[in-house]
């Protein structure tokens, strides 16, 4: 586990109502109505789910983590790239866990790119965060 002794950010957000309710941050940025989908017994409604916004948070952070990477190697960044993260879960012997599968589109870069995503999976806070505890996957385009 990694000590955190700086802290430069928090985000803050509360969720009542289970899978079925809401969440919403403490500045009012983000409002959301949840909704359980039809693969976990739900209704399949209207709302997102925790598994699309960790999915969505892990690919935005994770393009963050290529821009540091990039600025690191003095290479540009494409404005084009895109990280489609998919988050599933299902049951373990104590419970449930998910799983990640990250699809990185590096578009027109003249770098590495397997080499820049390892690198950017070593700095990401997603992936030092599932790192031993969560299967991760990438597939590089």
């Amino acid at each position: 586990m990694h000590k955190l002794d700086d802290v430069l950010y928090t985000g803050v957000a509360t969720a009542t109502g289970g899978r079925g309710g809401k969440a919403e941050s403490d500045d009012g940025r983000l409002k959301t109505d949840l909704s359980v989908p039809k693969g976990l017994g739900g209704d399949d409604g209207p709302g997102t789910n925790p598994e699309q916004m960790f999915a969505a948070g892990y690919a935005a952070c994770f393009i963050g983590a290529l821009g540091f990477v990039a600025g690191q190697e003095k290479v540009k960044l494409p404005e084009d790239v895109k990280v489609t993260g998919e988050v599933g879960i299902g049951p373990i012997p104590t419970g449930f866990a998910i799983k990640v599968k990250l699809i990185v589109d590096l578009g027109d870069i003249d770098t590495d790119k397997e080499a820049m995503v390892a690198k950017a999976h070593e700095v990401c806070p997603y992936s030092n965060a599932t790192r031993g505890n969560v299967e991760v996957e990438f597939e590089v385009i």
